[in-house]
């Protein structure tokens, strides 16, 4: 069998500190991390697809409370969660997206059904849910999306007219840019993408970040690359982040660690612009570049042990 078949993941970066993580924090996150890889990895040791890979691996993490998408989002300025996610393949082009959704279990699942079944793009709020409840896909009430450290941060920011990127330093966390996502490579030699988050907390007036935007916090395409982004979104989004590293590869020529060194640590942060992202090419070469603290990550690469890792080192 093909052994060229490889899945990278993340679940958000941001100022992530050994002195503000315990050791048994630390170890579900590595958790969490490590069961994303493991599910999306199976389904390409079988042969599947790496559409159906990334969708598994984002499922995965949006179960996962203590990532902020789906079960663990974080809560808006009116105390609700709006969900926003993508996918895209990198063999058709196809993509599918949503945002400013609430109580879909998974939204990834639904950007899947919109790319497959609803002929278009990107799809919004309430439409977005009723097109969700036609395709069948699991609701859940508001109690199944409750977190306890989410709501605290709600709870310190609520009254402000400030948002929170997911973070407090008063809950050990450090400020993280909560987004969870995939990149995987399968043994036909197709690469593709998937992100998801539940944006920032206290956010107002349908905010909408990078993740649910094709170009922005999600591209795929086999001739370059593909990239899931967790950042500061306002800043991906007018960077277009993850087509700037495609376009790199398909027009200059760059490698994809050229393209995602030069993109992250130079560009965005030139621009003032913090986060990361990971990316796969169709040789199977995975970079995982941040320009913040740390960023959740791991990759594994056939059926060589999984790499997860928090921190720079």
């Amino acid at each position: 069998m093909n052994n060229n078949f490889a899945i990278a993941v993340h679940g958000g970066a941001g100022t992530i500190l050994r002195s503000l993580l315990n050791p048994e924090k630390e170890a579900l996150y590595v958790k969490g991390i490590d069961q994303a890889i493991i599910a999306g990895h199976k389904i390409l040791k079988d042969g599947g697809t790496s559409l159906d890979a990334v969708e598994a691996a984002v499922v995965s993490l949006e179960n996962y409370p203590l990532f902020n998408a789906g079960k663990g989002a974080v809560f808006t300025n009116k105390g609700t969660h709006e969900m926003d996610a993508s996918i895209m393949d990198g063999k058709t082009l196809e993509a599918g997206a949503v945002s400013a959704i609430s109580n879909v279990q998974n939204p990834v699942a639904l950007a899947r059904v919109i790319k497959e079944r609803s002929g278009h793009v990107f799809l919004c709020g309430s439409e977005a849910e009723t097109f969700a409840k036609l395709m069948q896909l699991p609701f859940q009430p508001d109690a199944y999306f409750y977190e306890q450290g989410r709501y605290q941060q709600w709870q310190e920011v609520k009254d402000s007219d400030g948002y929170q990127l997911d973070h407090t330093l008063n809950s050990g966390e450090g400020k993280k840019f909560g987004t969870v996502g995939a990149v995987a490579l399968d043994i036909h030699g197709n690469i593709a993408a998937a992100t998801s988050t539940g944006g920032m907390t206290n956010k107002r007036f349908g905010r909408v970040g990078d993740s649910p935007m094709i170009g922005a916090g999600t591209y795929a395409n086999n001739a370059t690359c593909a990239i899931s982004c967790t950042g500061h979104g306002e800043y991906f989004i007018r960077a277009v982040v993850a087509y700037d590293i495609s376009c790199l590869m398909e027009y200059k020529g760059y490698s994809l660690k050229q393209a995602c060194d030069y993109v992250v640590k130079d560009k965005l942060v030139k621009f003032g612009g913090e986060g990361g992202l990971i990316a796969i090419d169709v040789a199977g070469n995975i970079e995982l570049p941040f320009n913040s603290e740390g960023m959740y990550r791991g990759y594994k690469k056939g059926d060589a042990d999984a790499v997860i890792k928090i921190y720079e080192d």
